[in-house]
């Protein structure tokens, strides 16, 4: 039954010119947004008819299974693409061969192909991660890669924000949110019926699905109450046979092969073909020769909602009967109805067969749900497969960053594997545990085990393992800043390593030791560093790559190196974000936070951070503090409550790392409230322990502090915050100019009695929103007689709805004027960094996910000039 598709003649526009562009090699995304029902596949189906004659349309779907076929939307195109790319995808094991293969299939083809994917919010990991790869490359490929979602069904949590996250920054993506139908829409499909179009468009608000079901369901002037009613309405005029098959075939959450359909509908009474037809033309069903699927999901969760849970579980055995019956079947599928019809032998045969699948596809979220529901019957299995289980669904959760889940399954391994009496098991547990707790921040267990882990792998007689648990004891005696031991340790490690010719080790203890000689001020450190992501990426290691990248960019951080931290980080979230290794890229993201803090986009280092305050706990303590620093320096009340959370978390941690940041941002969000004792107090204990350590950064931060607060303290070395605490501010108000540090730039020069340096510096805070640093420079000028000073942002917030500094007021005047960042930094002679800081502190300001969308949102607001609009 052909729809009509009213309204949707500007995407649709938009769409054709896409397949235009990408017939003369420039390819492109289309991100097709909206609520259910809102007529996502309809505008894509109606794309064919603008498709060129040798254009091509391929169609994949995920479906709203339990847990996700892994690469389920690209199974889908099995037998419709060529040989090496179907391969590869039913291979499902090895990433690169998938990506090349997705890649040729849309190079060689000499006419544009439109690529679509349905309900990505159903995705799994794997297939989000092929759609970054492409994503990356379809600017250069005849291509157009049309993604469908549902904006209503995201979560925070959910990892499809990482991917449209990566979409909206590139500059070949196309955005189209549908909107719902207007009430002269919804006359025009009305027109001719017994019902009123008004009481129509009540009803539905303008959605089309809803209109469509409503018109057919109608019986003279009675419309239904509900969606739901009108649609098992309709299915309750049917034949029973017909409502019979459509309840088997609602059971299946995606589109159904005819030979599915063939096993499952009996060719009996009125004739399968009969039967399919009949729903058919009811509009519930849409057939084709290869596939049958309902006409729109909501359809046919309306009747699977409708049935009793006896009903069906009967329906899904059937399913899962077939099956398993058929070679090749997905394993998915099979213990997505396994579960629905509480087959407990089927979850437990092909459950650990489904994870592992999973995981080796780099689909972690989806192991992880797979394993826990296989043990949920870990009684079904001895000791040592119960223990192997509950390990490889530790790792699974660790990969996610589900660190409290992942250390609570590797306690029970660990205690199983005691009792089987084999020691490199025991010793390869203990290890793990290790590493574990500590994401979960019991560090003190975690230095247990990892001591226990040591003991029993040197009995062992394994020199790899022996090498590792070595490697940990170095990396937690690194994360203490006891820089001896754990270069010790990492050397043992490393050369075991060697022998052993273990590059995923080699890389780990490096990275260790490049570290500790960092924080011992040897330069030989990042050049360690840099050597063990070498080894690590060319072993294809991806967590111990994350591991280097995470320690390059957060000391790069802690040395204001801000450009060069940014290639590494960069480089890190990417590589993270791939292989769904959530943990690292969470501390990646709080390193975001870090980095935007130092430049001034406040408003970026805040989503940032934010993105990590749920995250395993020493991830949290630095989102905390980046939070809190934020707060301070914006003169928000709750900014002390913050950052005290940030410091027990520290505390509880017991790493300078986590004490040293958080006592620096308790004692300026004091000094900011001329609470000088409390500065002295905070800093003083953290300081000594730096200065024990050896640690040259948070010995700078804290006595620059402890010099504010009025304690005299020797400052050592280069460090730019060293330098401001010798009182040599001239020196250190360049040094943060040159790193890119506006507020510390400002606060150095707020250091100075020259009222023309102090009218620089005031300047600076009023455009970061400093204002109770800019309080302080107030006073100051006032203190030296200067009469005219400015009186700030203030007002100019205040006029626009929005909160818009003056400067961003200029970059959004200049965004609606179409001008690039490079043009706006031209005009308004900044730096190109600085205009991209700013558009998108504009574009958060608004709630606006595109610079068009911002230029029209600012209109709305009454922002812009009248001669800009």
């Amino acid at each position: 039954m052909r729809r009509e598709v009213l309204e949707r003649e500007a995407e649709l526009s938009v769409l054709a010119g896409a397949v235009r562009a990408a017939a003369g090699g420039a390819g492109s995304v289309v991100l097709v947004m909206g609520e259910a029902g809102i007529g996502k596949s309809s505008l894509v189906e109606a794309l064919r008819a603008h498709l060129p004659a040798e254009g091509r349309m391929i169609a994949g779907y995920c479906d709203d299974l339990a847990t996700p076929r892994t690469l389920g939307p690209f199974r889908d195109f099995v037998g419709s693409v060529g040989t090496e790319l179907s391969r590869a995808v039913l291979d499902g094991s090895d990433r690169d061969r998938l990506h090349a293969a997705l890649r040729a299939e849309l190079s060689w083809h000499e006419h544009p192909t439109v690529l679509v994917i349905e309900d990505i919010h159903w995705a799994d990991d794997a297939t989000l991660d092929a759609l970054r790869y492409l994503i990356r490359r379809i600017a250069d490929l005849p291509a157009v890669l049309v993604l469908t979602y549902r904006d209503d069904e995201l979560n925070r949590e959910q990892a499809l924000h990482g991917l449209l996250g990566q979409a909206s920054r590139s500059d070949h993506v196309r955005h189209l949110p549908l909107r719902r139908l207007s009430r002269e829409a919804v006359r025009q499909l009305s027109a001719g019926g017994s019902v009123s179009a008004d009481d129509l468009f009540a009803l539905t608000s303008g959605n089309p699905f809803f209109i469509h079901e409503l018109l057919d369901s109608v019986r003279g002037e009675h419309v239904p109450r509900t969606i739901v009613d009108a649609v098992l309405g309709r299915v309750r005029r049917l034949d029973p046979a017909v409502q019979d098959m459509l309840e088997q075939l609602a059971v299946v959450p995606s589109a159904l092969e005819r030979w599915l359909v063939d096993a499952l509908v009996p060719d009996s009474g009125p004739g399968r073909l009969a039967a399919l037809a009949g729903a058919e033309q009811g509009g519930l069903l849409t057939v084709s020769a290869r596939r049958i699927s309902f006409r729109h999901e909501l359809t046919r969760r309306a009747i699977a909602g409708s049935l009793p849970s006896a009903r069906l579980m009967v329906l899904n055995q059937r399913v899962l009967a077939v099956l398993v019956d058929r070679d090749g079947s997905d394993v998915a599928q099979i213990v997505h109805h396994a579960a629905q019809a509480g087959d407990v032998d089927a979850i437990v045969r092909y459950g650990p067969v489904a994870a592992r699948d999973a995981a080796r596809a780099g689909a972690h979220r989806e192991a992880v749900a797979h394993f826990g529901l296989v043990l949920e019957y870990a009684d079904r299995f001895d000791a040592r497969e119960r223990a192997g289980l509950l390990e490889q669904y530790a790792i699974e959760s660790y990969t996610i960053g589900a660190a409290q889940r992942a250390a609570g399954a590797q306690r029970q391994a660990v205690e199983l594997t005691r009792g089987l009496g084999d020691l490199l098991m025991l010793g390869s547990s203990l290890r793990w545990l290790s590493r574990m707790l500590w994401w979960a921040g019991d560090r003190g267990n975690a230095e247990r085990a990892g001591r226990e882990a040591v003991e029993v792998l040197d009995k062992a007689g394994d020199p790899r393992l022996f090498a590792l648990a070595l490697s940990n004891q170095s990396q937690l005696h690194m994360l203490m800043h006891q820089a001896k031991e754990s270069i010790a340790y990492g050397e043992r490690a490393a050369a075991l390593a060697r022998e052993a010719g273990d590059p995923a080790i080699i890389s780990h203890a490096l990275t260790n030791i490049g570290l500790s000689q960092w924080h011992l001020g040897d330069p030989a450190g990042q050049r360690r560093v840099d050597e063990a992501l070498r080894v690590a990426l060319d072993a294809g290691d991806v967590e111990d790559a994350c591991r280097a990248y995470v320690g390059l960019v957060w000391n790069l951080l802690n040395w204001f190196r801000l450009d060069e931290a940014e290639r590494y980080l960069i480089a890190g979230m990417q590589l993270a974000g791939e292989a769904e290794f959530l943990g690292f890229l969470s501390y990646l993201q709080v390193s975001r936070g870090r980095l935007e803090l130092a430049r001034g986009s406040w408003e970026e280092a805040v989503r940032a951070a934010e993105g990590s305050v749920d995250a395993f706990m020493p991830t949290r303590c630095a989102a905390l503090t980046v939070l809190g620093q934020v707060m301070a320096r914006r003169g928000h009340p709750e900014a002390a409550s913050m950052l005290r959370s940030a410091w027990e978390l520290a505390v509880e941690l017991g790493e300078l790392q986590r004490t040293g940041p958080a006592a620096a941002a308790r004692a300026e969000e004091a000094w900011l409230r001329d609470d000088l004792a409390s500065v002295c107090h905070i800093a003083a204990r953290v300081y000594q322990e730096a200065e024990r350590l050896g640690d040259e950064v948070h010995r700078a931060e804290l006595g620059f502090w402890l010099t504010r607060g009025g304690q005299r303290v020797q400052p050592i070395g280069d460090h730019p915050y060293a330098v401001q605490a010798a009182g040599r501010w001239r020196e250190a108000a360049a040094a943060w100019e040159a790193a890119g540090c506006p507020y510390e730039h400002a606060a150095a020069l707020a250091e100075s009695a020259d009222p023309q340096q102090l009218l620089t510096a005031l300047g600076m805070l009023d455009e970061l929103g400093a204002r109770p640093l800019a309080t302080k420079v107030r006073k100051r000028l006032r203190e030296l007689g200067v009469t005219r000073i400015p009186r700030g942002p203030v007002g100019e917030t205040k006029v626009n709805p929005a909160g818009l500094t003056a400067r961003q007021i200029d970059v959004l005047r200049l965004l609606g004027k179409g001008c690039t960042n490079a043009q706006i930094a031209s005009q308004l002679v900044v730096s190109v960094r600085t205009v991209d800081s700013h558009v998108a502190a504009v574009l958060g300001k608004l709630g606006a996910a595109s610079r068009r969308e911002a230029a029209t949102r600012a209109a709305e607001l009454g922002v812009l000039d009248t001669k800009d609009r």
